[in-house]
């Protein structure tokens, strides 16, 4: 399915619940979402393996609806058309507070610790934040949690503003995977991306490490997850919320299917989290009024 924007998802969901209306026994479609922060293909092998999976375990109607851009998602969740999303960790945050009682419910152990990429062209002689000063450089999406909020935060701590210090205003470059490429093809000298994806860029050798190289990785924080409408009892049933998070809490490197998703997710298993895991995610954004 193509990745559409917010003002299709609702002709999207309008035409799942109708293509669901002569099988009533299922009732409502639980709509999925994520970020999309990488390449859309990737995003729909990992969000429809996840949908099946849980469809098979809750033995309810679960779809993944794709979308263009973060706010998309977070208004799609606050709308209650997304029920279930993958979030980062700014984006669950203005997704939390525009939607009381939902629940940040599952993430990965490197959640815990996340950490970004700053990376320069190999033409850029740099050994630490501070020496980005004139350079030109690209973000990731403006809402994006590890490709530009605690970036942003961290080159201030470095003594660099972002609005003035660099070689003109800072790029957006819109997602991870695009970051290291324009960093790599010369169009920007410097930029930062998510880590994970960084490291697997590199690892299925995507990257020119000639042309491009990583500077430092940043401190860590809070940052992807599964955030839960709190709807969902309501609509389903009473204690889905709790099954859907035992679902994704149960995926299995032994089985092959759930070994798919986890490999699809870079994870070898998800492990429980809360709201207030992004506490600090929360505070950095108010920090820079990034926080509406």
């Amino acid at each position: 399915m193509p990745a559409i924007a917010f003002a299709g998802l609702l002709a999207v969901i309008a035409v799942v619940s109708g293509a669901c209306s002569n099988r009533p026994e299922q009732g409502p479609v639980l709509v999925i979402g994520g970020i999309p922060d990488q390449n859309l293909s990737v995003l729909e092998e990992r969000f429809d393996a996840v949908a099946r999976n849980l469809s098979d375990d809750l033995g309810i109607e679960v779809r993944y609806v794709p979308v263009t851009d973060y706010t998309s998602l977070v208004t799609a969740f606050k709308n209650g058309d997304v029920m279930l999303g993958w979030f980062g960790g700014f984006t669950g945050v203005q997704a939390r507070s525009l939607t009381p009682r939902a629940r940040a419910i599952v993430h990965r152990p490197r959640d815990e610790n996340f950490t970004s990429a700053f990376i320069v062209n190999t033409s850029v002689e740099a050994a630490t934040l501070a020496d980005l000063n004139g350079t030109s450089f690209t973000f990731g999406s403006t809402n994006s949690t590890s490709g530009h909020l605690m970036p942003r935060s961290f080159l201030i701590e470095a003594g660099i503003d972002p609005e003035s210090d660099f070689d003109g205003v800072p790029n957006y470059s819109g997602s991870h995977d695009l970051t290291w490429k324009l960093v790599e093809l010369g169009s920007f000298d410097a930029g930062v991306l998510n880590s994970a994806v960084w490291e697997r860029a590199v690892k299925n050798g995507q990257v020119d490490t000639g042309k491009v190289r990583l500077l430092t990785n940043s401190a860590s924080y809070a940052d992807y997850h599964w955030l839960a409408h709190p709807d969902i009892d309501d609509i389903w049933g009473a204690g889905t919320t709790g099954r859907i998070t035992d679902s994704l809490l149960g995926l299995s490197p032994e089985n092959e299917s759930e070994a798919r998703i986890l490999e699809l997710f870079e994870t070898g298993s998800f492990i429980s989290t809360d709201n207030s895991s992004y506490d600090i995610v929360e505070e950095v954004a108010r920090s820079l009024n990034m926080l509406k």
